[in-house]
């Protein structure tokens, strides 16, 4: 259980964190953080959590993240579900947190950080540019994760490279998708925004899932060993 809830509040922090400083922050005028503030604090959080709570259940907070740990054989599948299902449940919860602050004043929900393509996408980008930025940037994640915390890797360091590989994720592909590479983070966005993002939704877990597992058997199958 301790480790269930360790990615319920890890997967909040980064909804709440990344998402709620592109709802209040990015475009603040004259002094918004824009996309590389957001990049930023979608990086921090993930780095933040990781040394928090990373020691008791590994920090994924990304459903994607732990189907590409259990490909590379880095996580049991008996405990796909519960950290799927904790990670969903943190993400929603901190999706309304970021709700109810938003609807205390007179703004509009908006696009409420969700991601989407076409129509929904910042920058128009169709279903196919989206699907295949959204499955190259999983892949690379889960690389990077699984090489930073692989037992030949230099110790301690790994929180500071995943999250800067997180940060630099988002500044390639904000303007494509609004960046996902999270199920979960889509998901709960997605619940609150309505509209079009909804049916949308099945992107952002085919194409992050796909991505982390070929991610994890390539590590597996070429990384893994000396």
């Amino acid at each position: 259980m301790k480790k269930y809830f360790a990615e319920i509040f890890g997967t909040f922090w980064l909804v709440f964190g990344g998402c709620g400083s592109a709802i209040f922050a990015a475009g603040y005028p004259n002094v918004g953080i824009g996309f590389v503030g957001v990049s930023l604090a979608f990086g921090l959080t993930v780095l933040t959590m990781a040394y928090a709570v990373g020691h008791i259940s590994g920090g994924h907070f990304n459903p994607a993240v732990s189907l590409g740990l259990w490909a590379g054989g880095k996580f049991s599948g008996k405990d796909l579900p519960g950290y799927i299902i904790s990670q969903l449940v943190g993400a929603i919860l901190a999706a309304g947190a970021l709700y109810l602050i938003l609807t205390g004043s007179d703004k509009e929900i908006g696009g409420f950080a969700a991601n989407g393509y076409d129509n929904l996408s910042p920058d128009n980008y169709s279903m196919m540019s989206a699907f295949i930025a959204e499955f190259l940037l999983t892949a690379f994640f889960l690389l990077v994760i699984l090489g930073s915390t692989n037992e030949r890797a230099p110790k301690g360091f790994a929180p500071i490279a995943i999250g800067l590989c997180l940060t630099l994720i988002h500044l390639i592909s904000i303007p494509i998708t609004n960046t996902s590479v999270n199920p979960a983070r889509s998901t709960s966005q997605a619940l609150f925004a309505g509209g079009d993002y909804l049916p949308q939704t099945w992107l952002f877990w085919v194409a992050p899932i796909l991505g982390a597992i070929v991610a994890g058997f390539i590590h597996k199958a070429l990384f893994d060993k000396e």
